[in-house]
C-alpha cells in the first residue's frame, strides 16, 4: 500500500464551528480508545525509565486543545511523573480557551525557542500530515529545541488499518471526520519510513514502538554533540 497524500478537511479550516467541535470530540473519542493515550503515555514512562526523571518540561507541537497532555498530565498525578506543559498550534483558536497550560500559536518548522528550551517536544497525530522532507524539517527543528529526545505519537499505514477507518464510517459525528479518518490512513507512515525521518545528524538513537490498533510511538533521542 503506497503513501498517498490526501487532504484533511480539518488542515484547511475547512467546516463550520459545530462540525469543527464535532470532529475535535471525534478525535478525542479516538485518542481515548484506540491506542492514543496509550501510546503517548508508554512513550512518557519510557524516557522516565531510561532517564531516571520524574519532571519534564515539554512542548506540544499541533496541540490542537491540548487533549492528549491535559488528560496525561492529570494521570500522571497519581504517580511520580509531572509534566509543565507548553501548547503550540498553527492557529490561536486551535488552542484552549482555558486552562493552566502555557499557549502560544507558532510554526512548527520555525520554532520560536532557543536551543534546548524543554525537555522534550512531542507532537500527536501530526507527522502524517507531512510531506517526507517536512517530517525531516520538523524532527530536526524539534531536536534543536529539546534538551532530551523528541516523542512522536501517530498512525502506521496498513490495508487493515484502512478498511477499519472506512468500517467506522456510521460512528462518526462529522462529515470533516469521515474524510479525514481514511485520509489520515493514506498519508501516514510505515515504521520503518517514520525512522528514516527521524534519523538525522541530531539524534543519536531511534527507537519506535508497536501500540494497538495501528499506533506507533518514536522517541529519538537528542545528540548533544551534534547539536553544539
Amino acid at each position: 500500500m503506497r503513501r498517498r497524500p490526501t487532504l484533511e478537511l480539518l488542515d484547511s479550516d475547512s467546516g463550520t464551528p459545530d462540525e469543527v467541535a464535532e470532529t475535535l470530540l471525534d478525535l478525542r473519542w479516538f485518542n481515548r480508545w484506540f491506542g492514543g493515550l496509550a501510546t503517548s503515555r508508554s512513550l512518557i514512562e519510557s524516557v522516565s525509565r531510561a532517564t531516571g526523571q520524574k519532571r519534564f518540561s515539554i512542548l506540544e507541537v499541533a496541540s490542537g486543545d491540548g487533549f492528549v497532555l491535559q488528560t496525561l498530565r492529570r494521570e500522571f498525578e497519581h504517580s511520580s511523573i509531572r509534566l509543565d506543559v507548553t501548547l503550540l498550534d498553527r492557529v490561536v483558536s486551535h488552542l484552549p480557551r482555558n486552562g493552566s497550560m502555557a499557549k502560544l500559536a507558532g510554526d512548527a518548522f520555525h520554532l520560536p525557542f532557543r536551543d534546548s528550551s524543554f525537555d522534550l517536544v512531542s507532537s500527536s497525530l501530526f507527522v502524517h500530515h507531512l510531506a517526507p522532507q517536512e517530517a525531516v524539517a520538523f524532527a530536526t527543528e524539534a531536536l534543536r529545541v529539546c534538551r532530551v529526545a523528541v516523542l512522536a505519537h501517530d498512525l502506521i499505514r496498513h490495508p487493515l488499518h484502512l478498511a477499519l477507518a472506512y468500517a467506522g464510517t456510521p460512528l462518526y459525528r462529522s462529515r470533516i471526520t469521515r474524510n479525514d479518518a481514511p485520509a489520515s490512513v493514506w498519508q501516514s507512515y510505515t515504521v520503518e519510513e517514520m525512522r528514516s525521518c527521524f534519523h538525522t545528524d541530531h539524534a543519536v538513537r531511534i527507537e519506535i514502538q508497536r501500540h494497538f490498533l495501528f499506533r506507533m510511538g518514536v522517541i529519538a533521542w537528542k545528540n548533544a554533540e551534534a547539536s553544539a
